[in-house]
């Protein structure tokens, strides 16, 4: 198994200062190097990854490892999925972010061996201070622990850490941190019921 590197840092350097930038008058909120990786990176899984079937995952970890994030063996971002930013990613073994998963991470988002991330979920790593004239754009890391589920259409906030073995349930609204081998559902996301535990396939 090879390792698998966390993020050199919590994005936050690429996130220009909003007083300097001034995005609200059209100013840029992230720096060049930043901007130009991903508008190559949308233009070229666009073009080499969107179509491709799910017998591809080869191909499409060797395209995501190519713009920097730390794709595990067997890990899997399926074609329809969006990945903001590849070197904020990092999946370790086994892990999966299903069809249309709109991965927006501004921030670092972990997702840990044989985590699931099912269709249409939303993880959302970034978010701004509202209370700032400027509206300064923050990047908060998400933690999908392993053999974590999160379900279809559901919104994981920026900041949340889930517990290993969690269910994030279809629709629900999650910040925070959710207790491992736990249930949650709703809007707001509220511990449910505890999931039965269990050792992790080979």
């Amino acid at each position: 198994m090879s390792a698998v590197r966390p993020p050199e840092d919590t994005g936050k350097s690429e996130i220009l200062d909003a007083l300097a930038s001034r995005p609200s008058f059209n100013g840029p909120s992230f720096s060049l190097r930043n901007r130009l990786l991903r508008a190559l990176f949308i233009v070229v899984w666009a073009a080499t990854a969107t179509w491709t079937p799910r017998q591809l995952a080869p191909w499409r970890r060797f395209l995501l490892r190519a713009f920097g994030a730390s794709m595990a063996p067997r890990s899997d971002v399926r074609g329809s999925a969006r990945v903001w930013y590849p070197p904020n990613l990092v999946m370790h073994e086994g892990a999966v972010i299903g069809p249309r998963v709109n991965c927006y991470n501004l921030g670092p988002i972990t997702i840990g061996r044989r985590a699931l991330i099912s269709q249409d979920a939303h993880l959302c790593s970034g978010t701004h201070d509202f209370d700032d004239p400027h509206f300064q754009l923050q990047a908060r890391a998400i933690v999908i622990g392993a053999q974590a589920w999160v379900c279809a259409e559901a919104f994981v906030g920026p900041g949340t850490q889930v517990g290993e073995g969690a269910v994030v349930g279809a629709r629900c609204v999650t910040f925070g941190e959710l207790a491992p081998w736990t249930v949650y559902a709703g809007n707001p996301g509220r511990a449910v019921r505890e999931r039965k535990r269990f050792e992790p396939l080979p």
